[in-house]
């Protein structure tokens, strides 16, 4: 972690990616040879991104997208053969890039949800739940945070679904909404909290725990880990690149470079054992 010290701050760099070199994999000719002839042709897959959102995808020193997911993704693309390609976004503007025909697939950390459902297309890789975080010594129950200000990052699951809907039960019990205060970045939702701002930050498992590992003692977990539902690869909706996805992460999967790959960042707790397209919780 670098720390600015002057304001108590934390930013995810370079420092925090693990020891060694990335995990690779070898090409399978048979899954290969089903891509898309344009991407065939052109040898790459274009990818969005919205650094930062460590472990799974954020910015190194030099400015390079790393993480997790990142990760992965290279795996994946040896194993079809062609390069990742992958571009910065705005987190709310990948998901029409990929209908666009902007990018070919959208790797965000994206919730895989019925509702997105209706418009993508997603390729299962992981699985996450919700998690609050806390200042060390507070109080927070996320079932009971009715008045309280709540830092999450903008167009995210908890931003979009998990808030409001805690909010509205609030106000349905006649009790004060909740306070959503919206961040560009996951760094600065942390950031946030760390200096006061808020009372609780609410984020994916995986980056709270990341959050809190690299918060130097500042944070901790508020409540338990809940909603557990899949991350996916974002593809358009029946593109053929899907079922090539599928595959592809399966491999991963059976030939172990998928559990490798977790491993080396502490992500087996959310290590799933099939990849499915479309897999959101009813």
């Amino acid at each position: 972690m670098v720390l600015a010290v002057a304001t108590g701050c934390v930013s995810n760099t370079e420092a925090t990616v693990p020891p060694g070199d990335p995990i690779r994999a070898e090409k399978v000719d048979e899954i290969a040879a089903q891509l898309p002839e344009s991407i065939a042709a052109a040898g790459q897959i274009k990818v969005g991104s919205n650094p930062p959102y460590a472990p799974n995808e954020f910015k190194d020193d030099d400015g390079n997208i790393v993480g997790y997911a990142v990760e992965l993704l290279n795996a994946i693309g040896d194993v079809l053969g062609v390069t990742m390609n992958i571009s910065e976004s705005d987190f709310d503007r990948i998901i029409p890039a990929v209908q666009s025909g902007t990018f070919d697939m959208g790797s965000s950390s994206f919730t895989d949800t019925k509702e997105r459902e209706k418009s993508v297309d997603f390729v299962t890789y992981f699985s996450a739940g919700v998690q609050w975080a806390q200042r060390v010594g507070d109080d927070v129950d996320p079932n009971n945070a009715c008045g309280l200000r709540v830092a999450v990052q903008t167009t995210t699951t908890e931003d979009i679904d998990e808030i409001p809907a805690k909010s509205e039960a609030c106000v349905a019990a006649g009790k004060p909404p909740i306070d959503k205060v919206k961040y560009d970045s996951q760094d600065e939702a942390t950031n946030a909290l760390i200096l006061g701002r808020v009372d609780a930050l609410s984020a994916d498992s995986p980056v709270t725990a990341y959050a809190i590992e690299r918060s130097e003692g500042r944070l901790e977990p508020a409540g338990e880990v809940f909603d557990a539902a899949p991350y996916g690869f974002v593809v358009a909706k029946d593109s053929p690149l899907g079922p090539v996805l599928q595959q592809a992460v399966q491999e991963l999967i059976d030939s172990g470079v998928y559990a490798q790959i977790a491993e080396r960042w502490g992500m087996e707790d959310g290590m799933i054992d099939t990849a499915q397209i479309n897999a959101a919780p009813s």
